[in-house]
């Protein structure tokens, strides 16, 4: 599934940039080598972001 269609980065893609270290919209996008252009997932990536955060606490506890 493709989480941004503009830059055709799929959902694994943002998951690998995140799992790597991404802790912003940002990093996400420069992982992979590109910039958002409309910004409609920006709010998915975001989302995905914070849920990942949120598993690693709850890891770590």
């Amino acid at each position: 599934m493709y989480v941004c269609n503009c830059n055709a980065i799929r959902e694994r893609d943002a998951r690998n940039a995140i799992e790597s270290g991404a802790s912003t919209v940002k990093a996400v996008f420069d992982h992979c080598a590109t910039r958002p252009q409309c910004a409609k997932c920006v709010c998915d990536i975001r989302q995905m972001i914070d849920d990942a955060q949120i598993a690693m606490s709850m890891a770590a506890e």
